[in-house]
């Protein structure tokens, strides 16, 4: 999983909260569940996470085996927003996914197995090393309009395991194909960021946070603290809750992360930390208004 830093505040001018209508000190937050549509027990958790507790969008990764009946739990759903975790990696032996397009059309996005590569650093660095961006467009746009084919309308788009793209081209090409599709993107690098603000587009005021980095010991204790201090501005986590069934344990190393991610935003305290904080949970429908009105295709 892509590594990040515990949030914290970082000076800005004008701050994305105040390009959504809210004042400078409101404390905005946007806690996202990744990897939807990976398998079965990652799909219940993000929908009760969503439904029952704190969490406020998902994201979907549509090559993925959980994929078509995450796509029905949306269907059915139609207030819950989501977005398109673009997927370029596989990190799940036991339950691979390929690209959505036929392999001989994408072959730069392959390993010599022709396979995705997994995320480790040196695999992301071999992909990111040869992968053609007229390749990377073919199968972002299939992965697009996968969902929209299947009549479901998503928010913005983000990454899997690629912070921002890896590429500065590729984060070019999903900010172009987001303003063709009307959706926002999830920036949190800082040099797209500054990128972003220059074009007063919303994007993450403070440091971005991946449950993937916080330790799974106390973990509870550290997401309610993180709440206690969370800065003014609009602030973004991404977390990744499993239900860690028997079957996640056997097919996913990362289980108890997901678990204790998953434990957390269906408990009370979580929601109880919130209110007494005055914490505004948002959406990524709030930030795709103010991309589609200001980015044209």
């Amino acid at each position: 999983m892509d590594e990040a830093s515990v949030p914290t505040a970082v000076a800005s001018s004008e701050q994305s909260s105040e390009l959504l209508g809210y004042p400078p000190e409101a404390r905005l937050l946007i806690i996202n569940c990744d990897d939807f549509g990976m398998y079965p027990a990652i799909n219940a958790a993000v929908i009760e996470s969503i439904e029952e507790g704190i969490a406020t969008s998902c994201s979907l990764m549509v090559p993925c085996p959980g994929t078509p009946q995450a796509m029905k739990l949306l269907s059915q759903r139609p207030q819950i927003p989501f977005g398109i975790h673009l997927t370029l990696v596989c990190e799940m032996p036991a339950i691979p996914w390929g690209p959505l397009l036929d392999r001989e059309r994408v072959p730069s996005l392959l390993d010599p197995a022709g396979e995705l590569f997994s995320p480790t650093p040196a695999d992301r660095a071999t992909l990111l090393s040869q992968a053609r961006l007229d390749e990377i467009e073919l199968e972002f746009r299939a992965q697009i309009d996968a969902v929209a084919d299947a009549e479901l309308t998503p928010t913005h788009l983000d990454f899997h395991c690629l912070a921002d793209g890896g590429r500065d081209d590729i984060l070019d090409l999903t900010v172009v194909l987001a303003a063709e599709y009307g959706l926002a993107v999830r920036i949190w690098l800082e040099p797209g960021r500054q990128a972003m603000r220059s074009r007063r587009l919303p994007v993450t005021d403070n440091d971005f946070l991946d449950s993937f980095s916080l330790d799974i010991e106390g973990k509870a204790a550290r997401y309610a603290q993180l709440l206690r201090d969370l800065p003014a501005g609009l602030n973004e986590w991404a977390v990744h809750p499993s239900l860690g069934d028997k079957e996640s344990r056997t097919v996913d190393g990362g289980w108890l992360v997901r678990r204790t991610d998953y434990e957390f935003l269906i408990s009370p305290q979580a929601r109880e930390v919130l209110q007494q904080e005055d914490i505004t949970v948002v959406d990524y429908r709030t930030i795709q208004q103010v991309w589609s009105k200001t980015v044209s295709p």
